[in-house]
């Protein structure tokens, strides 16, 4: 059957492009707006055996330690994509390689389409800030020495678009429940829900498509958790699309459209939120291990097979601080 992506509901094509969707989900625009295929990123690192002559050390040998293989993600117009898995399973290099951040001792291989065109290291990065917009880890990417209303206006190329930021800027404050004088504080006067909301207005400053958000709600309370999600979920609604990089999955199941879940570097199953209603409706046993550990399900720890299943233990998604932060 050929399926036209800009009018065919995904009830009529329940599992493509690697992963199943709800039913009345639908591609706008005839495509994805990010499409990840077969990604891979190694790291080429040195032999940690003891070196008989020291003297040698700058011959020591060195091979590649693959961390991210095969993996496949995507997300469309309208929708937030849940990236949920342990430290040290890819998230946050699955970011890094989105902006186009790569180190040098790296081996980077795959695709990367963004909007219907297919991307390079180059252009992957000139997409930052024009079309990409990353809500980082840690409030402490914003500058210390810089006054918050200068932090989220950005470098203007002359007055005019001064004028413009400064106007926008105060738009996006009005919008996020931000008084006119939080512009003039340091990020060290503001609260963690003022700080995480001044985070998202730099993010938003230049329109973008897609936003990246990395563990958007650590520190935060319930309450400020949920509208922290609320507003990446007005985000969407308005049109754009949102990978939500994440530990914490009851609160990714009440925010996204869809979720990733992330093992041994890769994708082991990107699936629609409905799925989660029923352990049935998941393909993966790791993902369907994570179902029983939920609360409502009753933290169940029960193995189905030795194979399948190595551990007793619930499957972890905490966060360590293990994975390398992207920059801000």
């Amino acid at each position: 059957m050929t399926i036209d992506h800009g009018t065919t509901f995904h009830a009529d094509a329940e599992f493509h492009h690697g992963h199943s969707h709800s039913s009345h989900s639908k591609h706008m625009h005839g495509h994805h707006v990010l499409q990840v295929e077969d990604l891979s990123i190694s790291f080429r690192m040195y032999d940690d055996t003891p070196l008989r002559d020291k003297r040698a050390f700058f011959q020591a040998s060195q091979h590649q330690v693959n961390v991210i293989h095969d993996m496949n993600v995507s997300v469309h117009p309208q929708s937030i994509l849940a990236i949920v898995g342990a430290s040290g399973s890819g998230k946050t290099l699955l970011a890094d390689a989105i902006l186009g951040i790569f180190e040098p001792n790296s081996l980077v291989t795959g695709t990367i389409w963004f909007d219907g065109e297919r991307q390079d290291a180059a252009s992957l990065r000139a997409l930052r800030g024009n079309g990409v917009s990353l809500i980082p880890q840690s409030i402490g990417s914003l500058d210390p020495l810089m006054r918050v209303g200068e932090a989220v206006q950005g470098v203007a190329k002359d007055r005019s678009d001064a004028e413009r930021r400064r106007a926008k800027q105060e738009e996006l404050f009005a919008r996020f429940d931000l008084a006119p004088s939080v512009a003039r504080l340091y990020p060290h006067e503001l609260s963690g829900g003022m700080a995480r909301r001044v985070l998202l207005c730099c993010a938003l400053m230049d329109a973008p498509k897609l936003i990246i958000a990395d563990e958007p709600t650590p520190g935060l309370d319930l309450p400020l958790a949920i509208q922290a999600l609320a507003d990446l979920r007005r985000f969407a609604d308005e049109g754009g699309a949102v990978i939500l990089i994440t530990h914490d999955i009851e609160l990714a199941l009440s925010v996204a459209d869809s979720i990733a879940v992330f093992k041994d570097g890769t994708v082991i199953e990107e699936t629609s939120t409905e799925s989660f209603r029923d352990e049935a409706l998941l393909r993966h046993e790791f993902s369907r291990a994570l179902w029983r550990a939920m609360p409502e399900h009753g933290f169940s720890l029960e193995e189905d097979s030795a194979e399948t299943q190595p551990s007793r233990k619930m499957p972890s998604l905490e966060k360590t601080g293990t994975e390398a932060s992207s920059p801000c």
